[in-house]
């Protein structure tokens, strides 16, 4: 069984037991949390598809950790103008473990 569900403007496909990053989730680690926006969810030859949500299926998970991401650098670069920029980024993510997928 697994199903497709959306968190933080992107979506994912998992099977219970995955882990996986998401954007961060303002939730203690340990704690558990529920996605409601499950696009489709499929078990063997029975496959349900939302339009746009499936109705009444949920996706739970439990946070494992929250940490930051490998840097990214930006660099702007104007040639000939002597003038360049450097910024660094880390995104912030949360680390879960889908526990229960509910059709």
């Amino acid at each position: 069984m697994y199903a497709v569900f959306k968190t933080g403007g992107q979506q994912f496909r998992v099977a219970e037991g995955t882990t996986l990053k998401v954007e961060k989730l303002e939730v203690e680690p340990g704690k558990k949390v529920t996605f409601k926006e499950v696009l489709m969810v499929a078990d063997g030859d029975n496959v349900q598809v939302g339009a746009p949500l499936v109705a009444k299926a949920t996706v739970e998970a439990k946070v494992i950790s929250q940490g930051k991401g490998k840097k990214v650098t930006i660099l702007k670069f104007r040639r000939r103008k002597h003038s360049m920029k450097t910024q660094g980024h880390r995104q912030l993510y949360t680390e879960i473990e889908i526990t229960k997928i509910k059709a």
